[in-house]
């Protein structure tokens, strides 16, 4: 019997999704976590990001930020956290045991994709552009909110993308320290030796993950102007024929 028709059959079998370790509820649980995550990420990072690229200054803030945002393990990171005295591995409501430690770790994670996009997308944005809307009298905030951030939104929209994909395949990780998610069925597959159930609970977060990107391409394209079309930067700075 092949492991792939043993993780079909487990896939398919109805009782597997529902009850307290179902993949459904389990499911939910990781959404809820990655989302929550990556809106504290991007509270921080939008910001701050957004404020140096508009001055022009702090790019090397920016690189180093997310240079060390990469080169330290989510999983390290988790550990030490649950270690501290605080946050420790208390429970956090739905968030289960670890719950501030586990978000803390992946909004950290989380940081690198939406600063570097962010402060890459406001400096990318053409000088002549804002020279012109600088002279149709624009203020400084007018000039950010009207110019800057329309013809920086895809790639700002493609950073929150990428950031969310990456949150959500490594909130498995919670499963660690006894938290909530998909990661459960994935270890306890796996160290009993069931593995049809492990890798079918890898196959749904990779399913998920696919998703999360094809929906993030699609919101993309609804809301960013498209850059490639002339009118674009007409209508950022508001020139009226």
């Amino acid at each position: 019997m092949s492991l792939f028709g043993d993780v079909v059959r487990y896939l398919l079998d109805g009782s597997h999704w529902h009850g307290d370790l179902g993949l459904l509820p389990l499911l939910g649980q990781q959404l809820l976590l990655s989302v929550t995550a990556l809106v504290i990420a991007l509270l921080v990072a939008l910001p701050l990001a957004s404020w140096l690229g508009h001055i022009g200054r702090g790019g090397f803030l920016a690189v180093s930020v997310s240079n060390i945002g990469r080169a330290v393990p989510t999983l390290a990171l988790l550990a030490i956290l649950v270690r501290a005295e605080w946050p420790g591995t208390a429970y956090l409501g739905p968030y289960g045991r670890a719950g501030v430690a586990t978000l803390l770790a992946l909004a950290l994670f989380a940081l690198p994709p939406l600063i570097t996009q962010t402060y890459v997308a406001l400096r990318e944005v053409p000088a002549e552009t804002k020279e012109a809307a600088v002279g149709l009298g624009m203020s400084g905030w007018q000039l950010f909110v009207r110019v800057e951030l329309p013809l920086a939104l895809p790639l700002v929209l493609s950073g929150v993308r990428l950031a969310l994909v990456q949150v959500w395949a490594t909130a498995t990780i919670a499963a660690l320290v006894a938290g909530p998610g998909l990661g459960n069925v994935i270890t306890d597959g796996f160290s009993n030796q069931r593995y049809s159930e492990g890798v079918a609970g890898a196959v749904v977060v990779a399913v998920v993950a696919l998703a999360l990107e094809i929906a993030g391409a699609l919101l993309a394209r609804t809301l960013a102007p498209d850059p490639l079309r002339g009118e674009t930067t007409e209508r950022a700075v508001g020139v009226t024929a």
